[in-house]
């Protein structure tokens, strides 16, 4: 048995021959995934580089937040960490802790500190996922778009196949294969749109569960601190 190996090169100018003598509902069609596949990457590689940022500066702030003394210290310097969400999860927390120690000196409600620091996620959360449902919206709609494509081609390439009552496979086929295209490219399409979608999420819920447990070693560091801000004096009291 031989095998025939055909170049990359053959290969491509054949796609290419194929795609320039499809219709214009083909063309249409493929010009409407490409739209598709071209914003899903631009937002893949936007998620991909927030999340890998978010990830370095999440494991710098916290060895800052564990070797510091006070928490005034880590709030000077928590900017530089700033694509962190735990940055923000920490600035909202310190704020209600300074309204409430500047109010009464002491700290009285450690469930507001931690409602805002729920918020606080809440709000990075929110921004993880600008434009996440696009992902979704390609995945689920490009292959029904490709596949709409192929019915079209291959109701044209019938109904040529009819007028012109040449009914050979030969006749047929070239309008056949130029209606697949668009099945092709409608998965081209929704593969890395899935794979993406499901990947970034698994990050993002990821991300979800360590600003719950920062916003829990956060609320022990803010009851800690009342009391190892207060004088010997005041402790007695």
């Amino acid at each position: 048995m031989h095998l025939h190996l055909f170049p990359a090169s053959v290969i491509g100018g054949e796609i290419f021959d194929l795609l320039r003598e499809t219709g214009a509902v083909a063309q249409a069609v493929l010009l409407l995934l490409l739209a598709f596949s071209l914003i899903s990457w631009a937002i893949i590689l936007s998620r991909w580089s927030v999340l890998r940022r978010a990830r370095v500066q999440s494991g710098r702030f916290l060895r800052a937040f564990r070797r510091a003394q006070r928490l005034q210290d880590i709030n000077a310097v928590s900017e530089q960490f700033r694509p962190s969400p735990l940055v923000g999860v920490f600035n909202n927390g310190f704020k209600e802790f300074e309204r409430q120690v500047g109010s009464s000196g002491g700290l009285r409600n450690p469930l507001a500190v931690q409602r805002a620091m729920q918020i606080a996620a809440s709000e990075e959360m929110t921004r993880f996922e600008r434009n996440m449902p696009w992902l979704a919206i390609t995945g689920a709609v490009t292959p029904f778009v490709g596949l709409f494509g192929t019915v079209w081609g291959i109701i044209d390439a019938f109904h040529g196949l009819g007028t012109s009552g040449a009914a050979t496979l030969r006749a047929v086929a070239p309008g056949i294969s130029e209606a697949l295209i668009t099945t092709a490219a409608g998965l081209a399409a929704a593969i890395p749109a899935v794979i993406a979608y499901n990947l970034i999420g698994g990050s993002i819920r990821e991300f979800a569960a360590r600003c719950d447990d920062f916003s829990l070693e956060m609320l022990n560091a803010v009851e800690r601190q009342p009391a190892a801000a207060r004088t010997p004096e005041e402790v007695r009291r």
